[in-house]
């Protein structure tokens, strides 16, 4: 496996002959999550994604606090737009693989920031190729890395600093569409001290591994290779996940037993647009937003997707960790979840 992934975006004017030999769906994305490193709100997400053939960039931005989800998706024609920006949002790759520039203006959440993301580990990235029930091909490539977060945010007109907070950061690039018979997704960035466990776990209706993908990235720059992941979770009857054991194996042979506590509410990915609506093209400079009380009114079964990215406290054999359990269940009757870990 290559040391450093191909960071360049393809942000450039596409012609239609240019981006001909493309699939439709082929995308470059990138996903950011920012949060304090003890786990407390406010918990940030923003991505940003191209997609040549359609002649579309949409971008995303999502703030949860203790009592509220605030969402803003934008999105513009990709061949209207400078390189490297999308309505209210703007980034740069200083140095690939090391150091990025994340800017936000006034969009609905009102929030804004000005963040540098630098890296504490080194990136895992492969490359996935995963045949569906109906047929269609998955090939991606696909990269996760822990890094720190610093800058200004500022919400509601209050700026406040940001000093080395958590920041995950995920790249994807390719074909994804992984749909069809999926009972159990699992995206996890569990973050400590000296190091990052982080995996991508998908699982049939009938409990049978998809995919994993994934690795222990250690601050002193090794990687560790995930070869097995077992769980045993606990979700409530709206598909929110509550807490649970998630336990890592290694190629090594470290066993990590890590502990969570999803108590904390948001992180509902509907509002970055993810019930399939990337990549669909709503003309220039197109801008919306919405705000999901956290009061149980909103829920994984009320919104057009159940994937959930929520800021949640670990506990490795007593080491404290914070970051984001990504998941989703399948909210098909046929399903109930399983526990691996016994």
């Amino acid at each position: 496996m290559s040391t450093r992934f191909h960071e360049t975006f393809h942000d450039r004017i596409i012609r239609a002959e240019e981006a001909a030999g493309l699939p439709d769906r082929f995308f470059d994305r990138f996903v950011f999550n920012v949060h304090p490193t003890d786990a407390t709100a406010p918990s940030v997400l923003f991505g940003l994604g191209l997609h040549p053939v359609r002649d579309t960039v949409d971008g995303f931005a999502i703030l949860s606090t203790p009592t509220e989800q605030r969402n803003a998706r934008y999105s513009t024609e990709l061949s209207a737009t400078a390189p490297g920006t999308c309505g209210p949002f703007s980034f740069e790759v200083v140095e690939p693989n090391k150091t990025w520039r994340a800017t936000l203006s006034d969009n609905p959440t009102g929030m804004t920031f000005d963040l540098t993301w630098e890296a504490r580990t080194p990136a895992w990235w492969g490359d996935i190729d995963v045949t569906n029930s109906s047929g269609e091909m998955t090939s991606f490539s696909h990269l996760f890395q822990s890094g720190w977060a610093s800058g200004t945010l500022t919400i509601d007109g209050v700026e406040q600093r940001v000093e080395r907070w958590y920041s995950q950061r995920d790249r994807s690039r390719g074909v994804r569409t992984m749909a069809g018979g999926q009972g159990l997704h699992i995206w996890y960035q569990a973050q400590f001290e000296d190091r990052s466990v982080g995996f991508l776990l998908v699982e049939s209706r009938d409990g049978g591994r998809i995919l994993l993908e994934g690795a222990v990235m250690h601050t002193d720059g090794t990687l560790d290779e995930i070869v097995d992941v077992q769980h045993d979770l606990v979700f409530d009857d709206q598909l929110d996940l509550k807490s649970g054991r998630v336990q890592v194996t290694t190629a090594s042979g470290a066993v990590y037993p890590i502990d969570t506590d999803a108590s904390a509410g948001g992180g509902y990915m509907a509002g970055g647009g993810y019930g399939g609506h990337h990549g669909k093209p709503l003309g220039r400079d197109h801008v919306e937003g919405e705000v999901y009380p956290l009061d149980g009114s909103v829920t994984q079964r009320t919104l057009d997707s159940s994937l959930t990215d929520r800021l949640c406290s670990f506990d490795w054999a007593g080491s404290p960790g914070s970051g984001i359990f990504e998941f989703a269940l399948t909210r098909s009757s046929s399903y109930r979840y399983r526990a691996t870990l016994v």
